[in-house]
């Protein structure tokens, strides 16, 4: 490994971490602005769905071939490389007059997220040591939290402000400066790379983006159009794909190749552990924001600032439970860090159904608070169990291709979530004739039963989750 002979520093580290929060912030930002892209486009509720969902797409498509970039030709030249794509896409964002420019320009963003992203932990580890290493690593893992706030805070005062009569166009505009920004100040940015070359699975890259693309677009798109041939036939070619891309797998594994997927790491019940988290929960996720933003903006007409407001909660306790968690690992089994997760979480799914039958169409913010402020504290723990439970049985050899694979799990279920949870809060919509409260009462009910599955089966599974993690 060849690295820097210097540390980050101070000034690194800032542009690494702001690095970080871009493609994070801008998920935020994006779901504060859904009411106004549909009013200022004339975007129906599916191309809603489509514009978060290709975002994570793209994202989860593309991250391991970023890693495998930045091995090879520098972290930092990809980094950069990525950051100068994010501003070049974020402004695309912003001056598209169409709902198929506005798609484009968010897989444009995607890609270079995912060029973003890998580089800022493998720059981390390999550049600092000791006490540094510990504070940065924990800086790294809290972001996402303040990520969060600041992308709904910051989101929804940019839209509402309406700054020059730009609106939801200024929520990406803002990436721009930023980018721009990092790009000026990289020489504080120390370079490093691998001595030896990693080969890309491009074949397994194609393969899968056929895959999700095979999963979206039905999802999204079936419903509204009432599964056309097109969408029906999409779903029938996953199974022809997933063999096409086993058989591929197995090939390159036999030939002492590392596959996008290595077929044996799939045969570890830690990573099918990961994979059933990665379904059940991150979809949920993802699902639940962009459903909420809907309910919240078109169906009780709150502002962008007060949307994104009603969401301050969730990203304040989900900071502070990501900061405690890992004392907690320190000293419980991850089945019971993970149940703890999933009750506490199921508890503020529950307390949300409850104020919004009580208060009916109209809710206010400080009302929103308890309930989510829950929720975010449940999700942290189940954030926080995912990794350490989908890496226990992995040997230190198979390290990078399993962090990667449950990397791209995770991205790939979050972008999935809006498109596949998302037609079923619109389908609830129109059977309470509009009445978004009710339908996203039903939706969080269908939530709640995906966390009680992942919840019974970390029960099932005792043996295998019954042991404790360091913290890290």
């Amino acid at each position: 490994m060849k690295t820097s002979a210097v540390s980050p520093g101070r000034a690194g580290l800032i542009l690494l971490l702001t690095g970080q929060m871009l493609p994070q912030i801008d998920t935020s930002i994006t779901n504060v602005a859904l009411d106004s892209i549909t009013q200022s486009l004339h975007t129906s509720a599916t191309q809603l769905a489509l514009i978060v969902a290709l975002y994570g797409v793209a994202f989860a498509v593309c991250l391991a071939m970023g890693s495998k970039l930045g091995d090879n030709f520098g972290r930092k030249r990809l980094f950069l490389v990525g950051v100068a794509i994010f501003g070049i896409a974020s402004l695309l964002c912003g001056l598209a007059n169409s709902a198929p420019a506005l798609l484009a320009a968010r897989t444009l963003q995607g890609i270079g997220a995912a060029l973003i992203v890998p580089q800022i932990l493998a720059t981390l580890h390999v550049t600092l040591k000791g006490t540094a290493h510990a504070r940065a690593i924990s800086l790294y893992g809290g972001i996402g939290g303040v990520s969060f706030i600041i992308g709904q805070m910051c989101g929804g005062w940019l839209v509402s402000a309406d700054i020059a009569g730009l609106g939801w166009r200024n929520a990406f505009f803002i990436n721009v400066p930023i980018c721009l920004l990092i790009l000026a100040l990289n020489r504080y940015l120390p370079e490093t790379r691998n001595n030896t070359r990693t080969r890309i699975d491009w074949q397994g890259t194609f393969a899968l983006a056929l895959i999700l693309c095979c999963l979206l677009f039905p999802l999204a798109l079936g419903p509204e159009l009432h599964w056309p041939w097109p969408t029906q036939a999409a779903l029938l070619a996953l199974f022809p794909l997933a063999l096409w891309m086993r058989s591929s797998a197995l090939q390159q594994q036999r030939a002492g190749l590392v596959p996008l997927v290595p077929p044996h790491l799939l045969k570890l019940h830690s990573i099918r552990f990961g994979l059933l988290i990665a379904l059940l929960f991150f979809t949920a996720w993802s699902g639940f924001m962009f459903c909420m933003a809907l309910t919240l903006q078109a169906g009780m007409g709150m502002t962008p600032y007060q949307s994104g407001n009603s969401f301050v909660a969730l990203g304040i306790a989900y900071f502070v439970s990501a900061w405690y968690a890992p004392k907690l690992i320190a000293r419980y089994s991850m089945r019971t860090i993970l149940l703890t997760g999933l009750v506490i979480q199921v508890g503020g799914l529950v307390a949300l159904i409850a104020t919004l039958q009580l208060s009916g169409r109209m809710v206010g913010v400080l009302a929103l608070a308890p309930s989510t402020a829950l929720i975010g504290y449940g999700q942290a723990l189940i954030v926080n169990s995912f990794y350490r439970i989908g890496m226990r049985d992995i040997t230190t050899q198979d390290a990078g291709a399993g962090s990667a694979l449950l990397s791209t799990l995770q991205q790939a279920a979050l972008g999935l979530g809006p498109a596949a949870l998302g037609s079923v809060f619109l389908y609830l919509v129109g059977q309470s004739h509009g009445n978004y409260s009710t339908a996203l009462s039903g939706f969080l009910v269908t939530e709640v039963v995906m966390m009680l599955v992942l919840a019974a089966a970390a029960v099932s599974a005792r043996q295998q989750l019954a042991h404790r993690c360091p913290a890290s």
